[in-house]
């Protein structure tokens, strides 16, 4: 599978999961050719197209609640044929609630945004999960990286938690430019 890299992806004003953290990000989720993926606080797509293209016989949901993220996320979905892509402008809780409701499962879960919502989106998301399915979490900020693993231990998910530093090069110089570390945080299921 070849990933995209990010000057690919439009990209507005969103924020977007950078070229290095998204592929690790998606080695995290344990995707198949099948999987039925969610991403929540899709930003630009950049990590529900790259689902898409991996998944190609399953489906993603994309859940965005800003208006400009959920333009740009359907400009990439478009941009790359991604016909097995699906996308919500709601607010992330409204949304998980009535996939709950639903009883929809997915084999993957994707949380990019929570918008000060990340216990109870853990704890929606933890109902909608399939038995042997994954969470894979990106924080900036410690605080929520913690929150988020207090959480998952809590509802007994086995937690694998990498803190990823980039740095690139600026222009056509040597200098090296450091992007802001992520903690990326995999939450395994059915696992002892």
């Amino acid at each position: 599978m070849m990933f995209i890299r990010d000057d690919e992806f439009i990209r507005g004003k969103c924020p977007m999961t950078k070229e290095e953290i998204r592929v690790l990000s998606i080695s995290k989720m344990n995707l198949k050719e099948n999987s039925f993926v969610l991403d929540i606080g899709s930003g630009t797509g950049s990590i529900t197209v790259q689902a898409a293209k991996i998944a190609k016989q399953g489906k993603v949901l994309a859940i965005e609640k800003e208006e400009e993220a959920y333009n740009i996320t359907k400009c990439n979905i478009e941009k790359f044929q991604c016909n097995n892509v699906m996308i919500l402008n709601k607010k992330a809780t409204s949304a998980l609630y009535a996939l709950a409701d639903e009883e929809v499962e997915f084999d993957s879960i994707f949380i990019g945004g929570s918008s000060g919502e990340l216990e109870e989106i853990l704890r929606i998301c933890n109902g909608l999960l399939t038995n042997d399915g994954t969470i894979v979490m990106n924080f900036i900020t410690l605080d929520n990286a913690y929150k988020a693993i207090e959480k998952m231990k809590e509802l007994n998910y086995k937690v694998d938690i990498s803190m990823i530093n980039v740095s690139k090069n600026k222009g056509d110089t040597l200098m090296m430019i450091s992007l802001n570390p992520i903690y990326i945080i995999q939450c395994r299921r059915g696992e002892e």
